[in-house]
């Protein structure tokens, strides 16, 4: 009897441990991706693409790889025992009123309102400070599943007329259309094909850029032939008269600006996105032709606002850390112009004018600073911060006393300040009433060393008291590209590893702007291999300095970014346990033939330049997938939508990650549908995939985090 008592206790204790034990996730097996017999020859080198198929994002069978990708992914997802706790704390953390920055137009001031869980933000007016706020435009109301979102938005400067933009499901592709500010009611006016276009009035109508309609499929034709166009409240866009194009170079693109007392109309045509041309006509001359201010595409150039028959002009020409001028547009040689405020050691990083002061906003190791100015470039004071943030959009004009701006930063949930200028002077004017305390967090910034010497900034943010014993999981970020400055932010969805003692890291490499031209050129065409460097000299500087190890270490990047986390893991395969490419680059040599995929050539270069060519293939996630390799638990998150950064380069990707690793990380791609590269998503598809996200990361990092679900 003792004997078998013994041996049920032994079963009943083991089966207790099984019971405590986590099941360890079954993957499905991955879909069989169909190979095709085509190699392209590039300078003598045959590049086999046995995927390409996959580029066609209309067919069925693409339709029906789609499916099966993502059967397995969320058959993965499902079986992860918090994903829906993680789903419901997010949506709790989600259900806050959130406020725009208001812009002021005559007696009106406008601002955008989310009540928490509306999968669109919407437009407000009122009269006056202290007047009615009422819905003026309420994109819920335009598709049943709150995929149309405002992608474009402004109002006429006799403020008869509010137009804008909205783009369906995420894609670049626009529709304008026109209300009466007054009534409320919608005009007749509705104009199509629009990409990459802001709306700037002239008097009863607007300037606007637009292309042809496309010939093929919306997401993957190359878009050419960019234009300018003028169209006059009232009138069918057929009537709308072309303004300004070059047919001889048809992979270029224009935009246009109009000073606010509408003397001055600017045309900005660009190769690349980076540097462009600048033209200005003065509208209130009758018969007068675009003066060309500057040409080539070496350097930028924006027209602020004009200060009488002058215009301020922010350039980085001679100034690789920007600086603004004033140029007579009669005489336009750069002989004449008038710097008003010079480059400094810091970045100068963009400008406004309020009252009669020009408000200046610096990055200091990649954190905002702001100085006031009067017109002669005389300093007037600082607009003093919290701290280590970024300033967001500030909303002003010229004659306004009165301007707003919002304030975020890690630990700091975006705020809108109402500023005096001639006080110099800000209060709060709009705070989020969000269930945090960010005083239990700390932000720090350190400087590592990258492979060459250089020295880049990092910020590193966990709760305070935090065991550096090199066990904690970490998230580390990067981007790395086309002079976008990665800068403090607020998110909701990264409080989640914040909650659960982890740490989030955010590497400011080469290729971005955080110090300006010359930081981002060091990151650009032959010199990408840089931003690699420095983005695994991060991740060696938090495991040499005990935040981590290769097995808690997760990286996230987006688009550009994209192309950072495959590259990064392609060399450094060994260094991450997770990675977290999401709408990326990844096909190198042929990036240049799908949407405005040709304007990414300034940062990259183009396979179709042999020395160029060596350099791409060399790095190209797609093309360096090793056989044989355990690579990360990888999760790729791409769109059906994108239309920017097409889904192909993800699929491809993929699959061939899929058919070459070895071992037992999963490597899967969630696919969104009626989603594009991430603008306008509605909030019910941000919070599933961030809650998807974090469910991978959680699990792979061995984190079990401290929720429980209420389904």
């Amino acid at each position: 009897m003792m004997k078998n008592a013994l041996k049920m206790s032994v079963v009943l204790i083991f089966i207790i441990m099984m019971g405590c034990s986590e099941k360890k996730i079954k993957l499905m097996d991955y879909p069989i991706t169909k190979k095709v017999d085509t190699v392209d020859t590039y300078f003598g080198v045959q590049v086999p693409d046995p995927y390409r198929w996959l580029e066609d994002d209309m067919s069925a069978e693409t339709a029906e790889w789609v499916a099966a990708q993502n059967k397995v992914t969320f058959n993965y997802l499902e079986q992860i025992p918090f994903r829906q706790a993680i789903k419901d704390r997010l949506t709790e953390m989600w259900d806050y009123p959130k406020y725009g920055t208001p812009f002021r137009k005559g007696k009106y001031f406008f601002f955008f309102k989310n009540e928490g869980m509306q999968n669109q933000s919407v437009l407000y007016i009122q009269e006056g400070l202290d007047g009615e706020p009422r819905v003026f435009l309420d994109p819920n109301e335009l598709s049943a599943d709150g995929t149309t979102s405002i992608s474009a938005l402004s109002v006429s400067n006799n403020i008869k007329y509010l137009g804008y933009g909205i783009s369906k499901a995420g894609s670049d592709w626009n529709e304008f259309y026109v209300m009466d500010i007054e009534t409320g009611a919608h005009l007749d006016d509705k104009l199509e094909w629009i990409k990459f276009s802001g709306i700037a009035w002239e008097g009863d109508g607007f300037y606007y850029s637009r292309y042809d309609a496309p010939t093929g499929s919306e997401l993957s034709v190359k878009n050419e032939n960019h234009k300018i166009c003028y169209h006059r409240i009232g009138t069918s866009q057929q009537e709308d008269i072309v303004i300004f194009e070059n047919r001889e170079f048809p992979l270029r693109n224009f935009s246009a600006s109009v000073t606010l007392d509408e003397t001055y109309l600017s045309i900005y045509e660009s190769e690349t996105t980076q540097g462009n041309a600048l033209y200005v006509k003065n509208l209130k001359e009758s018969g007068a032709g675009f003066i060309k201010i500057a040409d080539g595409f070496e350097y930028d150039y924006t027209v602020v606002e004009n200060i009488g028959n002058k215009i301020l002009i922010f350039t980085n020409k001679d100034a690789p850390m920007y600086k603004l001028v004033l140029v007579d547009p009669l005489m336009p040689e750069e002989s004449n112009w008038q710097t008003i405020i010079p480059e400094s050691e810091d970045v100068l990083r963009s400008v406004n004018l309020a009252g009669d002061k020009i408000i200046a906003e610096y990055l200091k190791d990649a954190s905002s600073r702001v100085y006031l100015y009067d017109y002669e470039g005389q300093n007037r004071g600082e607009l003093n911060l919290p701290g280590i943030g970024t300033l967001g959009s500030f909303s002003s004009e010229k004659d306004d006393n009165v301007a707003f701006y919002s304030y975020a930063s890690f630990t700091f949930p975006s705020t809108i300040y109402k500023f005096d200028v001639s006080q110099n002077t800000s209060e709060i004017y709009k705070s989020s009433d969000i269930d945090f305390d960010p005083s239990a967090y700390e932000i720090k910034q350190v400087f590592y060393t990258s492979k060459d010497g250089t020295r880049v900034p990092m910020f590193i943010v966990h709760k305070k008291g935090i065991e550096l014993d090199g066990k904690n999981p970490t998230l580390l970020y990067g981007y790395g590209g086309f002079n976008v400055s990665v800068l403090p932010s607020f998110s909701l969805s990264r409080l989640l590893l914040l909650e659960n003692d982890g740490i989030y890291a955010v590497a400011n490499i080469r290729g971005g702007g955080e110090y300006g031209k010359d930081w981002h050129d060091a990151g650009t065409k032959l010199n990408k291999q840089n931003v690699f460097d420095d983005f695994i000299a991060a991740a060696e500087y938090l495991i040499d300095n005990n935040y981590t190890n290769p097995q808690k270490l997760a990286i996230q990047g987006g688009s550009n970014g994209g192309l950072l986390i495959g590259a990064c893991i392609n060399q450094r395969p060994e260094l991450f346990k997770v990675a977290l490419p999401a709408v990326g680059v990844m096909d190198m040599l042929r990036f240049h033939k799908f949407t405005i995929g040709w304007a990414w050539t300034g940062d990259y270069g183009s396979s179709e330049d042999s020395t160029e060519f060596n350099y791409l293939y060399k790095y190209s996630p797609l093309h360096n997938i090793r056989e044989g390799i355990n690579y990360p638990a990888t999760l790729v998150t791409t769109a059906d939508h994108d239309d920017r950064v097409v889904p192909a380069h993800s699929f491809k990707y993929i699959a061939t990650l899929q058919e070459k690793h070895r071992g037992e990380n999963p490597v899967l791609i969630r696919i969104d549908t009626q989603a594009g590269h991430g603008a306008g998503k509605p909030t019910e598809k941000i919070i599933e995939e961030a809650a998807d996200i974090w469910a991978f990361t959680f699990y792979n990092l061995g984190i079990k985090p401290k929720y429980k679900s209420t389904h």
